[in-house]
């Protein structure tokens, strides 16, 4: 069996023009294995050091800066093959979010380096083991559940307009308390206010009706998720879990994203066992989907759901924090 090989690797994070997040990517340089591969920047952590040491270690020496606010995010462990300029290597790499630094960004090892959009990356080829973080990077780290039952149509739409400003990226639709023909009309208000803001809308549970509405996507009740057989195609598929089987069943389907919950004690739901975060983190820890972590949460948790590998939380808001 293969040695592990332990490695910080940044996800440096810039604003592009006042709202969406950028990262770097870097290329491997001539004559490490792997070169001209793109991958995020970093490198191993040495004997003695900390995750956080080797990677301010390795910032200073590949990019010239000091990081000044980092936030731990997910470990995953990735098997590389041999090549034939590389022999086969298990890496665990621990992944940080990087918000500021000291410095300005130059490459000091001959690396070409690129600031890349998780929506539209152009450059190639990928290192594999950084391909399902892009795909993580492509959401947007709050997910908002509609809540118009508590707040009543007008304070839920000026609330939702406020937070798409705001820069809210996705949005579920889901009000049980509607009858049919109201809870289309709902969900075309919500739809058309967000598609200004290319913000995501995904409807509850009915597939069809997403289809029909043109919404981006569905969100299956765990029920909805463990009878279906193939991902439905052009849609945008979200699924709630709640144990192992159901994120299994999820993954095997090749699904966009999973809600794990509950994560704390809710009013909704106060009979239900809470996760808590660290059989939270256990539970998504081979998980290569991303996960929100739902139940209890506001804004002020997503740096612990970062922290403890959620791609980010989940709550129902009007659209409140």
């Amino acid at each position: 069996m293969n040695n592990i090989t332990h490695v910080a690797v940044a996800i440096l994070q810039r604003k592009k023009n006042g709202e969406q997040r950028e990262f770097l990517l870097a290329s491997r340089p001539q004559g490490k294995g792997w070169a001209g591969w793109w991958e995020f920047p970093g490198g191993k952590i040495e004997v003695g050091e900390s995750p956080e040491q080797a990677l301010t270690r390795e910032l200073g020496e590949e990019l010239g800066i000091k990081p000044t606010a980092t936030q731990p995010w997910i470990i995953r462990t990735f098997d590389y093959p041999a090549t034939d300029d590389a022999p086969a290597k298990t890496v665990k790499l621990h992944f940080y979010f990087v918000n500021a630094w000291v410095g300005e960004v130059s490459p000091k090892e001959g690396q070409q380096l690129s600031w890349q959009s998780a929506q539209n990356i152009t450059v190639s080829p990928i290192l594999p083991a950084n391909v399902p973080i892009m795909k993580a990077l492509a959401l947007p780290p709050v997910y908002a559940i509609s809540n118009l039952q508590e707040m009543g149509e007008q304070a839920y739409f000026e609330s939702l307009k406020s937070q798409l400003k705001c820069g809210l990226q996705m949005i579920q639709v889901r009000e049980k308390h509607l009858n049919k023909a109201l809870f289309i009309e709902f969900a075309e208000k919500v739809i058309k206010l967000a598609k200004p803001y290319d913000a995501k809308v995904l409807m509850s549970e009915d597939i069809a009706l997403a289809r029909e509405l043109g919404a981006d996507g569905v969100h299956l009740p765990s029920q909805s998720l463990l009878m279906l057989k193939t991902k439905p195609a052009g849609l945008m598929v979200s699924a709630s879990c709640h144990n192992a089987r159901e994120l299994a069943h999820a993954e095997a389907l090749g699904l966009d994203f999973v809600l794990l919950s509950p994560v704390k004690s809710t009013l909704s739901h106060p009979e239900a066992d809470s996760l808590g975060w660290q059989n939270f983190s256990e539970m998504i820890a081979d998980i290569t989907l991303p996960v929100y972590a739902l139940g209890g949460m506001t804004l002020t948790d997503l740096p612990v759901a970062l922290t403890y590998g959620a791609r980010g939380v989940a709550f129902q808001r009007g659209i409140r924090s």
